[in-house]
């Protein structure tokens, strides 16, 4: 095991809940986020081994630095996939019907559950950038070099993604939560 793996191990033993957390925000089921983290630490680990043919940085890395590579591997994971499921919706069979929404549970009481359902209306890039804002608290510079944007498209993600939950929250629910 070499050093990005161990740095990678690391961070998924201290931090692993706090990384299953931000992708069930991402893509809002557990399952889903459980396979979102294990395919984004597959990349990590395949990319490491990958940079071993090549000029390798020097010494190990540091937790943050091992983090914010596996945090970047999830939300790049999320956008893929997010990707990939767009192109595939226009080629679904005709007869398949959709399944109900989570919305039409009645008695839907539980505040976290509807800032979830808020965050899973949003397109992928806002959604994203709100979660790494508000929940990893990361900068606005720190997020565009996450996800490789100019920091007036984070800006533009996160004044969008906000003002579409301001509409889809009322002010009692962001109140209580």
């Amino acid at each position: 095991m070499d050093d990005w793996d161990e740095a990678v191990a690391g961070v998924v033993r201290e931090r692993g809940d706090r990384l299953l957390r931000t992708a069930y925000l991402l893509c809002g089921d557990a399952d889903g986020a459980r396979d979102l983290l294990q395919d984004a630490l597959a990349r990590t680990i395949g990319s490491s081994r990958r940079r071993r043919g090549g000029p390798r940085p020097a010494g190990p890395p540091t937790p943050a630095e091992a983090e914010a590579y596996v945090r970047r591997a999830l939300t790049s994971q999320f956008l893929d996939d997010r990707r990939s499921a767009s192109r595939w919706r226009g080629v679904e069979h005709l007869v398949a019907s959709p399944d109900a929404s989570p919305d039409d549970a009645p008695g839907r009481t539980d505040l976290r559950l509807d800032v979830v359902a808020a965050l899973a209306a949003l397109p992928p890039r806002p959604r994203t950038c709100l979660v790494l804002r508000y929940y990893a608290d990361l900068t606005v510079a720190q997020i565009a070099a996450e996800l490789r944007l100019a920091e007036g498209s984070v800006k533009r993600y996160l004044h969008d993604g906000t003002a579409a939950l301001g509409a889809t929250l009322t002010p009692s629910t962001v109140e209580e939560a």
